[in-house]
């Protein structure tokens, strides 16, 4: 890897892959990225104007020869262990905040749980909590 990302940097890298998964990034999308990022301990002291050139930092590394494994790579590799459920979290959240799961999506999904090497309480749980928090009327 060429570029040295933050743990808040791989976390948005997480969050922009699983928006651009199925080829579109929607509002409801961008919107919850931004409040992932406004609301979690974890980005304390993360300046949220710098999403939009993280996001780009991202898509430059994905436009590359073999860019989602070089994305993939450079998330696990910069995450320490213990943000991996973290990372499959916020995933999850961006992947639901529009309501309609694509395969592309579930796909990405299905590939972060291997990279993260997730068992499968923890991502039954983190799913079922995401389900609950974006149920709607």
């Amino acid at each position: 890897m060429n570029k040295d990302i933050t743990i808040q940097e791989a976390l948005i890298y997480v969050m922009v892959l699983m928006s651009a998964a199925d080829s579109s990034m929607t509002d409801s999308e961008l919107a919850s990225i931004g409040e992932i990022v406004k609301t979690l301990p974890v980005f304390k002291g993360y300046n949220a104007d710098d999403i939009l050139s993280t996001a780009q930092d991202c898509g430059a590394v994905l436009q590359e020869a073999n860019g989602l494994d070089r994305v993939l790579t450079l998330i696990a590799e910069t995450l320490p262990t213990k943000f991996y459920d973290t990372a499959y979290a916020v995933a999850v959240d961006v992947a639901a905040a529009d309501l309609n799961l694509r395969q592309e999506e579930l796909r990405l999904l299905q590939m972060l749980r291997d990279r993260f090497s997730l068992d499968k309480l923890t991502v039954a749980a983190i799913e079922r909590a995401a389900q609950a928090r974006h149920r709607t009327l």
